[in-house]
């Protein structure tokens, strides 16, 4: 019985194509791991790849990547519109088939063992793998980001997981084991980043918003527009049009429209299905409905 495990590791770059590349070929032709998807954005700066894997397998690319990576990235030369701690800023595992989340929880620790042993690099421990409920939301990690981290971790409370010290120029890592999320943005029609802050603090639940919401105000220049930035930890508690209409509805306030969505790297059908269901009035619709499933099996 294989088992399969899915990695979504967030590196800091989204610019230079020649060091997306670099690090991207890393995944590419490894015996026990399969590259799903990759996208890369200049506004977040921001590489964020999709990948399934046996788990000794996953572990030894990922240790690989992340060593090109500390070669490539230097974070204090970075500038991006996404908050970010570390070169290769999260790096999450998520059961998918026939592995329980305990192991997750286990090979995401012997993960971040294994890369401070070998590069020296520390992490913090998240989610399901975090030592206790304080340190299971990234957002509070991650505060203060790269710039303020030496100082940070000085605190018993935010003391690295491995590691003493922060990497002088690949910072630090968060590494844990979570269900899976999906990655959704909404654009607005507005370059006001304040307007973007606004809302997304309304639609976070840290700031008494929807419950599996994580959002952030981001600004794109090169479009003259602003953005919602979101994480949905749980799609199936939390559906992603309950968070669009949200969203909607708070941008009124400020005269703003919503003028489209993106999703960030892979998306369960399952939270497309919820999406379709609402939007078009669909009842008692099955994922046995879908062509390609049937075609699938």
């Amino acid at each position: 019985m294989q088992q399969i495990i899915q990695c979504v590791p967030n590196f800091s770059e989204g610019r230079d194509l020649d060091k997306i590349e670099k690090i991207v070929s890393e995944f590419r032709g490894k015996d026990g791991v399969k590259l799903l998807d990759y996208s890369n954005d200049p506004d977040h700066n921001r590489l964020v790849v999709t990948l399934v894997g046996e788990k000794e397998a996953l572990k030894s690319v990922i240790l690989k990547a992340v060593g090109v990576a500390i070669e490539l990235i230097d974070l204090t030369k970075h500038e991006g519109q996404h908050p970010r701690m570390g070169a290769v800023d999260v790096i999450p595992f998520i059961p998918i088939k026939d592995v329980t989340m305990e192991a997750c929880i286990e090979l995401s620790k012997e993960v971040a063992q294994a890369l401070y042993e070998t590069y020296k690099l520390p992490s913090f421990l998240y989610e399901k793998s975090a030592r206790n409920s304080e340190r299971e939301n990234l957002a509070k990690l991650r505060k203060g980001q790269f710039e303020g981290m030496s100082e940070k971790i000085k605190d018993e409370a935010f003391s690295p997981d491995f590691g003493t010290e922060i990497h002088p120029t690949a910072g630090i890592v968060a590494v844990g084991a979570r269900m899976p999320l999906v990655a959704f943005n909404v654009n607005l029609n507005t370059a006001d980043v304040e307007i973007a802050n606004k809302i997304a603090k309304n639609v976070r639940h840290l700031s008494g918003g929807l419950r599996y919401c994580k959002a952030i105000g981001i600004e794109m220049e090169d479009r003259g527009i602003t953005q919602v930035s979101m994480n949905m930890t749980d799609f199936t508690k939390t559906p992603l049009y309950r968070a669009f209409e949200l969203i909607k509805i708070e941008a009124k306030r400020y005269g703003v429209s919503v003028v489209g969505s993106e999703v960030i790297g892979l998306v369960p059908m399952d939270a497309l299905i919820g999406t379709a269901e609402y939007y078009l009035g669909i009842e008692d619709f099955s994922y046995d409905q879908v062509l390609e499933k049937r075609i699938m099996e």
